[in-house]
């Protein structure tokens, strides 16, 4: 549906308005929405028809996926794709300005470093006693 002067009226009646809550909830591949440039897009439909796969759309889910749409730079026919799947327009003020950073797991950290100080001194050790052996299996060679 193109915008123009007989159904921007008609449209603008019709939006309905969701909370970012809400919209976040939808974020699976049965159930996909979108935020683009303020407005809100179930794409479920479209999701094995995704160029980029289902998992791109899937990591634009529960924030506020304009950047991420424009920094692909989708075709014109793309843009007008997207307006069979508008189902509303987002309340910007429910919108978080920046997602809360989630630091990743790291593993317990080893104070004493008993393990990597043991490989160190096997990493020298065990070429010591290979040189070693050697030199005294040549020794043991030559007697005879």
């Amino acid at each position: 549906m193109f915008l123009n002067r007989k159904n921007w009226g008609k449209m603008a009646t019709e939006q309905k308005v969701h909370v970012f809550e809400e919209v976040s909830k939808h974020n699976s591949n049965k159930d996909c929405w979108l935020i683009i440039n303020g407005k809100v897009y179930d794409v479920t439909p479209f999701m094995e028809e995704h160029p980029g796969g289902d998992e791109v759309l899937l990591s634009a889910t529960g924030k506020d996926a304009t950047n991420d749409f424009e920094d692909v730079g989708h075709s014109d026919s793309a843009r007008e794709l997207m307006e069979k799947y508008y189902v509303g327009e987002i309340d910007v003020s429910t919108v978080p300005q920046k997602r809360a950073y989630v630091p990743p797991q790291q593993p317990q950290y080893n104070h004493d470093k008993t393990s990597e100080f043991v490989i160190k001194i096997l990493q020298l050790v065990v070429p010591l006693l290979i040189l070693g052996l050697a030199f005294v299996v040549r020794q043991y060679v030559t007697k005879e």
